[in-house]
């Protein structure tokens, strides 16, 4: 059955003749205009309009189409419309991408206290990107900017990728070694400790080993564990090592049950985005949720 967006996407191109417009009226990207737009004349068969310039110029089986649905799709978005008032009170719903460990850390702790309806999405940065620019998300967290100029990137915070281990390492030593500047003795002492890692992304440990040491880690980690914060609890045993942002470790180190071992011979740090569409009906709720994560990260 045909995605009914579809038709809503090919009624706002020829109500405004492009596809610029269709997106600014629909709150989604270009490309996912398009994208709709394609599909429809795949599942159709034939083309539904000439590309003339800038504009979009209906074709005569474009015509016979919206002539078609024009007046069915008006009822249905009425209905909708009703639907919504009398069941959600026009109460809006928000969909915010960002990593499981940076919800845990910072917003889990709000959402009681939203006026919103909300909906938190966990992936993988380049995925969360292109949702955000199809409007499937409204909102996103990120280490990493996209290049879509449907996109707005707000720098807002920074974190220090650095090495932490339990409270029974053996710091001294290995403050030693560093003193030596003997970076391969410095490799192959952390080498010799046992590892954390976890299933998903281990990016933050091949970035810190690419910077001190000019290469990949040459081993795998002893535990796999399921996140980030998963590590910390298992540090806070007293024994092993891992790489990690500083902030989710700082009230653990502050407390003595995780160590600060190593920030790196350089300080490695990413800085973190707020990433959402250029035009959004959300913009107030937005803004609330921007406003939690700078008085979170402050």
């Amino acid at each position: 059955m045909v995605n009914l967006e579809w038709y809503r996407t090919f009624k706002a191109i020829y109500k405004t003749g492009t596809l610029t417009g269709a997106a600014d009226s629909l709150f989604i990207s270009q490309p996912g205009v398009s994208l709709h737009l394609s599909s429809l004349e795949a599942y159709v068969g034939y083309k539904l309009f000439d590309r003339t310039g800038r504009k979009m110029i209906p074709t005569e089986r474009g015509k016979v189409l919206f002539n078609a649905v024009s007046e069915a799709l008006s009822k249905l978005e009425e209905v909708e419309k009703n639907f919504q008032k009398s069941t959600e009170k026009t109460t809006p719903t928000i969909s915010v991408g960002m990593c499981f460990e940076t919800f845990q850390t910072t917003l889990e702790q709000y959402v009681s206290t939203l006026d919103f309806n909300l909906i938190i999405g966990f992936g993988q940065y380049p995925e969360m990107l292109d949702q955000l620019d199809k409007g499937i998300l409204d909102l996103i967290i990120t280490p990493k900017k996209g290049t879509s100029p449907n996109i707005l990137h707000e720098a807002f915070s920074s974190e220090q990728i650095i090495l932490v281990g339990g409270k029974n390492v053996d710091t001294e030593g290995f403050k030693e070694i560093l003193k030596t500047k003997d970076f391969q003795k410095v490799e192959d002492w952390l080498k010799q400790e046992k590892w954390y890692g976890t299933t998903g992304d281990m990016e933050h440990l091949f970035q810190f080993w690419l910077m001190n040491f000019g290469h990949k880690p040459k081993f795998r980690p002893n535990y796999i564990v399921p996140n980030l914060n998963s590590i910390i609890r298992c540090l806070k045993g007293g024994t092993g090592l891992a790489v990690v942002p500083d902030f989710l470790c700082k009230n653990e180190i502050e407390s003595g049950d995780v160590k600060l071992i190593w920030e790196g011979s350089k300080k490695l740090e990413n800085t973190l985005y707020f990433g959402c569409r250029k035009q959004t009906m959300y913009q107030n709720e937005i803004d609330h949720i921007k406003s939690l994560f700078r008085n979170m990260m402050s």
